[in-house]
C-alpha cells in the first residue's frame, strides 16, 4: 500500500501514541507488581546468653553438646571473628545499646552509671518511631542512667506476642544460664555431665581438681543454655513468624573462668555468634547457607546493623559499621577494646584485633592480673589457682596472671591461639607492633577515649553535663592528655625528663600521667625523693595517691602513708576506690590506717553493690583479721 505525505504522518503518530500507551501501562504494571511484592520490615529476634566464648560443637569444640546451636549454624550463617568490645557485662552492653563505644561516652567503669548525652540514643528508641514493637526479657544492664523510655517492655513477661497485629518486632531474650555465678557453687561431681578428667585446660591454668571440676561444670551450663536456645527457636516456629524473622545468637563477652571475663584476650571478648536469615530475605544473606564468615565484627556495629535491617539510615553519631542487609558497609580492618575499672579495681588497658593478630595496650603494667576481686574470687577455681601461685608450684606461663604486666602484648592468634607467647619484644613482629600500636593511637583519638581522664576527676569535671559532650567541647586538651598517657605508658629510663614535665603541668590529667609514668620506670630508675614530696600535695587526689605510692616504695613509708589517710577522708566516692586500693596493695596494716578505714566504714556504711569503696573496705577487713560486724564503737 502506498500512502501519501500526510497519511504516513497519521500511521507514525498513531503507532507513536499507542506504543507510548503500551510503554506507560507496563511501567504501571511493573510498578504495581514492584509495590505489590515489596517486602514487610523484619522481625528480629535476640538471644543473648552470657558469659561465655565459643565453646560450642559449630565451632570445632569437641567437648561442647550444643545440637540446637549447631542446628542454627547449619541453617544459619556462623561467625569466626565476632567480639565484644569489653570483657564484661556492663561496659558491653552500654556499647550494644547505644552504638557507641562505652568508653567514648564515659561508661566503661563497671557500673559507672553516667548519664547519656541527649546525642546519642538507645538504638530500639529509632525502631520504635520506625513502628517496631521493641520488648526486652529481661536483663538490660546498659551502664548509664536511663531517663528515657527504651522498651515497649523489658520485664520477666515481655514477649513479642503482645505486639498488634501485623506489627514488626525487635525482642531480646537474655539467658543467664553461662553466667559465671553459676560457678559459684560446686555441682556434685556425681551430677556432671562432662567429665573433669577429659577437659581440656589452657596452658595458664594449672590442672588442680578444682579447675577441672570448674571447667566440666561451665560446659555443663552451655548444655543447658544450648536446651534454652532450643526452646526459644521452637516457639518461634510454633507461632508462624520464623519466616519473617532474623535471628541472631550470640554471648554478651567472654569468659567465665579465670583470665576470660574481665580480660582483653580472647577467651574475654572473643564471642560466638550466629545470625539465620530466612527465605524471604535471602538477598541479604553474607553467603551460601551454613557458611562461616570471617568478617570482623564487634557490638558496635549491631545498632548501625540494625537499624539498617529496619530501613533507617544510620545517624552520624553512631561509631559502627554495617555488616549485613542492603546498607552493608566495607568490612573493617581492625576491632577495637577497652577495659577499665572492674568493680572495685583500678586497671587500664585498650587492644585491637586483625584477623591474626590481637595487641593490647597495658596502661597500668605495674598491676597484677589477679588483683583480688570480691566477685572473681568466689569460684573455686581461680583461688585454687591462687593458692599453687603462692606455693611455688606454677610454671612460667601459669605464674604471668599473678605477675606485672608487660607494657605491650602482642600475640599470634593463629599459631598461639590461647594468647601465652607474647611477641611484643620479638624484632621479627615489629613492623606488625608498630602499626597495631599507631592503630590504637588512632582510634583513642577518633573516638575520644574518656578513659584516659581518671575517674575521681571526669566525675568532678562533667557535673552539669554528660561526658560525651564534655569530651567534645575539649578535643584539644583531651588529644594532650592521650600524648602523655602514650608515652608515660611506653616510659624508659630515658622518659624522667618529660615524666617530670607532665607532674608541672596545667592540666591535672596530664600531671597524673606524669605520676603514672613515673610508677612505671621507678624500679629501673633512680627517681629522688625531693621532687615527689614537694608534688604530693596535689589538688587532684588521683595524682596525689599515685605519687604517695612512689614516695613509699622510695622508702619514705612515713609520708606516703600519712598522705593516703589525709585522701581516704576526703574526695568522692571513686578517689576512695582509688586510695583504699593502693593501701592495699602497700599493705598497709598499722593501727591509724586500719582506724582510718573503719571510721570512714562506719559513717557511709549501707547495702549497695555499687559502693566499691565499701567493698574494698570490706577486702582490707577480711585481709586484717576484722569482723565485718563493726559496731559504732568498734576500735582497733
Amino acid at each position: 500500500m502506498i500512502f501519501g505525505t500526510s497519511g504516513l504522518l497519521w500511521n507514525l503518530r498513531f503507532h507513536l501514541k499507542y506504543r507510548l500507551l503500551w510503554v506507560f501501562t507496563m511501567l504501571f504494571v511493573l510498578g504495581g507488581c514492584k509495590k505489590s511484592e515489596e517486602k514487610p520490615p523484619p522481625n528480629i529476634l535476640w538471644i543473648v546468653s552470657e558469659d561465655n566464648s565459643a565453646y560450642l560443637g559449630c565451632y570445632g569444640d569437641s567437648l561442647a553438646i550444643t545440637p540446637n546451636l549447631d542446628k542454627m549454624a547449619r541453617e544459619g550463617h556462623l561467625y569466626t571473628h565476632a567480639y565484644a568490645n569489653a570483657p564484661v557485662c556492663a561496659p558491653a552492653r552500654n556499647t550494644i545499646i547505644t552504638g557507641v563505644y562505652a568508653n567514648s561516652n564515659g561508661s566503661q567503669h563497671m557500673r559507672s552509671n553516667n548519664l547519656l548525652s541527649e546525642t546519642v540514643r538507645f538504638f530500639p528508641e529509632h525502631l520504635r518511631e520506625k513502628g517496631y514493637y521493641c520488648t526486652n526479657n529481661e536483663k538490660e544492664d546498659y551502664n548509664t542512667t536511663v531517663t528515657r523510655t527504651i522498651w515497649d517492655e523489658s520485664s520477666e513477661t515481655a514477649h513479642y506476642r503482645n505486639r498488634k497485629d501485623g506489627q514488626p518486632f525487635f525482642h531480646v531474650r537474655n539467658i543467664h544460664t553461662t553466667h559465671e555465678s553459676r560457678l559459684h557453687d560446686s555441682i556434685p561431681l556425681s551430677e556432671l555431665i562432662h567429665r573433669p578428667e577429659k577437659m581440656v585446660i589452657p596452658p595458664y591454668h594449672p590442672t588442680t581438681k578444682d579447675i577441672k571440676h570448674d571447667w566440666a561444670q561451665y560446659y555443663d551450663r552451655i548444655t543447658q543454655m544450648d536446651a534454652e536456645v532450643g526452646e526459644i527457636l521452637e516457639e518461634l516456629e510454633r507461632s508462624g513468624l520464623a519466616e519473617n524473622t532474623i535471628i541472631f545468637y550470640f554471648s554478651d563477652h567472654g569468659g567465665a573462668l579465670a583470665r576470660s571475663k574481665r580480660y582483653l584476650y580472647e577467651t574475654g571478648t572473643h564471642v560466638p555468634f550466629i545470625v539465620r536469615i530466612p527465605e524471604k530475605y535471602k538477598e541479604w544473606r553474607p553467603s551460601a547457607i551454613g557458611d562461616s564468615v570471617d568478617r570482623l565484627i564487634s557490638f558496635v556495629d549491631l545498632a548501625p546493623t540494625m537499624l539498617g535491617l529496619a530501613n533507617i539510615i544510620r545517624p552520624e553519631y553512631l561509631q559502627g559499621t554495617v555488616f549485613l542487609g542492603k546498607y552493608k558497609e566495607n568490612a573493617q580492618d581492625y576491632v577495637h577494646m577497652f577495659k577499665g575499672r572492674m568493680d572495685e579495681r583500678y586497671d587500664m588497658s585498650r587492644a585491637i584485633r586483625d584477623k591474626r593478630f590481637r595487641y593490647i595496650k597495658n596502661y597500668n603494667p605495674f598491676r597484677v592480673h589477679g588483683q583480688p576481686l570480691s566477685y572473681l574470687f568466689r569460684a573455686r577455681s581461680i583461688r585454687s589457682w591462687q593458692r599453687e601461685w603462692e606455693s611455688g608450684n606454677l610454671n612460667e606461663v601459669q605464674s604471668l596472671f599473678w605477675k606485672t604486666k608487660p607494657q605491650e602484648e602482642l600475640y599470634d592468634t593463629e599459631n598461639d591461639p590461647w594468647e601465652v607467647y607474647n611477641l611484643a619484644d620479638d624484632p621479627d613482629y615489629l613492623p606488625v607492633l608498630l602499626r597495631m600500636r599507631k592503630e590504637n593511637l588512632n582510634w583513642v583519638n577518633t573516638i575520644k577515649d574518656s578513659g584516659f581522664i581518671p575517674e575521681a576527676e571526669l566525675e568532678e569535671q562533667t557535673k552539669g553535663t554528660t561526658i560525651y559532650d564534655y569530651l567534645r567541647l575539649s578535643e584539644s586538651e583531651l588529644s594532650d592528655v592521650i600524648e602523655a598517657a602514650e608515652n608515660a605508658s611506653l616510659a624508659n629510663s630515658n622518659s624522667l625528663p618529660i615524666l617530670m614535665e607532665y607532674l608541672n603541668s596545667e592540666n591535672s590529667s596530664i600531671r597524673f600521667w606524669g605520676a603514672t609514668g613515673l610508677r612505671i620506670i621507678q624500679d629501673d630508675v633512680k627517681i629522688e625523693s625531693e621532687p615527689i614530696e614537694q608534688a604530693i600535695d596535689d589538688s587532684s587526689i588521683s595524682v596525689s595517691n599515685m605519687l604517695s605510692e612512689i614516695l613509699y616504695e622510695l622508702g619514705e613509708k612515713e609520708k606516703g602513708r600519712l598522705k593516703l589517710i589525709e585522701n581516704l577522708k576526703k574526695g568522692n566516692h571513686y578517689s576512695r576506690v582509688h586510695t583504699l586500693n593502693i593501701i592495699d596493695i602497700l599493705g598497709l596494716d598499722d593501727k591509724e590506717t586500719k582506724q582510718t578505714v573503719i571510721e570512714f566504714y562506719q559513717q557511709n556504711f549501707e547495702n549497695n553493690r555499687n559502693r566499691y569503696d565499701l567493698r574494698m573496705a570490706r577486702h582490707l577487713f577480711k585481709k586484717w583479721g576484722i569482723e565485718m560486724d563493726l559496731g559504732p564503737n568498734y576500735k582497733v
